[in-house]
């Protein structure tokens, strides 16, 4: 199992050996290691600026090989916002990672607010989508292929407006809307101006206003009952500038196969108090479903990951 954090700037391996878990500092001083991906003995890391690879990692935990620059130039933007960068194996083989936008509302520019994708033989970079203001997940439909990914809805338009996204990408280079519209329906007070929401592809599901989607990943495995096969656990990190905090939870979405969706609580009791500060004692941040059916959650206020069984 590896593991990133991008503020204390390493990369870890947690290792089971007969039951005993050890953690190894694997990676040191990188900057803001975020999106990690791991695929045939390769280990993709995703910085500020550029993604790497080490490769045969798993069998030279005590002594990693050298960093092999796979695509360099990711920090186009002077602002120091939202830079961080979530990382994934697509079904193509190709790195898929977003950059988003260097302030809460802004004009893009080139690679900015945007998911791509970098071909790690070749290096060369491709738009997925557009108009994405910042995602710090996504995950592949097992039925359909289909890129599904949250967004962050932007921020000082009211404690209920706009709401968080879960999208669908259904073609290559689709705007989703940002800077112009918000939540397939709210025009921008200031981009907006001359503009329709109509241009733009809506939300899958609106998550509600400042809950802070991050990780999501469809649930493949054998563990939990056969109605959650497919569904989708997303982790939502919470509010922090909301009258009434909300998020700090888990969520399940159901998706039909028209592709409807609806959501439903799945692991809560993180938040003590909706108006204190803190409000809560735990951030969900990412979610990963392991061999074995379970799921793990990690939560970056207490530097857990915790893992979610099912026994019937």
């Amino acid at each position: 199992m590896f593991v990133s954090n991008r503020l204390a700037k390493n990369v870890y391996a947690l290792v089971d050996r007969g039951g005993k878990r050890e953690v190894k500092t694997l990676l040191k001083g990188l900057n803001a290691p975020n999106g990690i991906a791991f695929s045939n003995g390769t280990l993709y890391v995703a910085e500020r600026h550029r993604i790497t690879r080490y490769d045969g990692i798993d069998d030279n935990l005590d002594n990693p090989p050298e960093a092999k620059v796979v695509v360099d130039g990711l920090d186009p933007q002077t602002q120091p916002g939202h830079f961080w960068k979530f990382l994934a194996l697509g079904p193509d083989g190709k790195l898929y990672f977003n950059i988003g936008s260097p302030q809460n509302i802004t004009m893009p520019t080139y690679m900015q607010a945007a998911i791509l994708r970098v071909d790690p033989r070749t290096g060369a970079l491709e738009e997925v989508a557009r108009g994405v203001r910042n995602s710090v997940g996504f995950d592949w439909n097992p039925k359909t292929k289909e890129l599904w990914f949250t967004e962050h809805g932007r921020d000082w338009l009211g404690d209920d407006t706009p709401a968080d996204e879960l999208n669908v990408v259904k073609r290559e280079g689709e705007h989703f809307g940002f800077p112009y519209c918000h939540q397939g329906d709210t025009v921008d007070p200031e981009y907006g101006k001359n503009r329709s929401c109509a241009e733009f592809t809506a939300p899958a599901l609106k998550l509600g206003a400042h809950v802070a989607p991050l990780g999501m990943r469809f649930y493949t495995g054998g563990m939990f009952p056969a109605e959650y096969q497919n569904n989708i656990f997303i982790a939502q990190h919470g509010s922090w500038n909301r009258t009434a905090k909300q998020g700090f939870n888990v969520i399940r979405v159901i998706v039909d196969d028209a592709g409807k969706t609806r959501s439903e609580p799945f692991l809560e009791g993180f938040v003590t108090d909706p108006k204190a500060d803190p409000p809560m004692w735990g951030r969900p941040v990412d979610v990963l479903v392991m061999k074995d059916g379970s799921l793990l959650v990690s939560d970056d206020y207490n530097g857990i990951l915790y893992r979610v069984s099912y026994k019937k």
